[in-house]
């Protein structure tokens, strides 16, 4: 359980990384599209890598596995595009603290629904107030004198 809270933990480190230096590339090449297409090109490679060290065969179940699953990556697609077109103009401590509420909200529903087969974790009123914490500490994070 610790190293996986490890790396969420470190993941979570990246996204405002990824914000920052997309939206710079975005920025210097006048074209945030040119610049996330550039990111996931690297992604590309990076995800291509690991499936060659781990194992190409886990590819064989792809085709039969149900179409709205691979909205994620339009998903990710979004993600990428919105921060890097946005996040110059806005700010990336704006545009993070916004992405973070929306996961709040997003993960409290997947959880309490158990989405996508994801484990169930009942929204409880004591639940809520925690995510309200979090989203009034993230909040005041952006309310700080700058």
């Amino acid at each position: 359980m610790a190293a996986q809270a490890l790396v969420m933990f470190a993941a979570g480190i990246g996204i405002p990384l990824l914000a920052a230096l997309n939206a710079r590339l975005g920025a210097n090449l006048g074209s945030p599209a040119a610049a996330a297409t550039v990111l996931f090109v690297v992604a590309f490679l990076a995800a291509g890598a690991t499936l060659l060290f781990t194992g190409p065969a886990s590819l064989r179940g792809l085709a039969g596995q149900p179409a709205h699953l691979f909205l994620a990556g339009l998903l990710v697609a979004f993600y990428v595009l919105s921060i890097t077109w946005i996040a110059p103009t806005f700010g990336v401590g704006n545009a993070v603290f916004l992405v973070l509420l929306g996961q709040l909200v997003s993960a409290a529903a997947i959880d309490h629904f158990g989405l996508f087969g994801a484990q169930v974790a009942q929204v409880s009123a004591l639940r809520l107030a925690g995510i309200g914490l979090m989203g009034l500490g993230v909040a005041l994070t952006q309310l700080a004198p700058r």
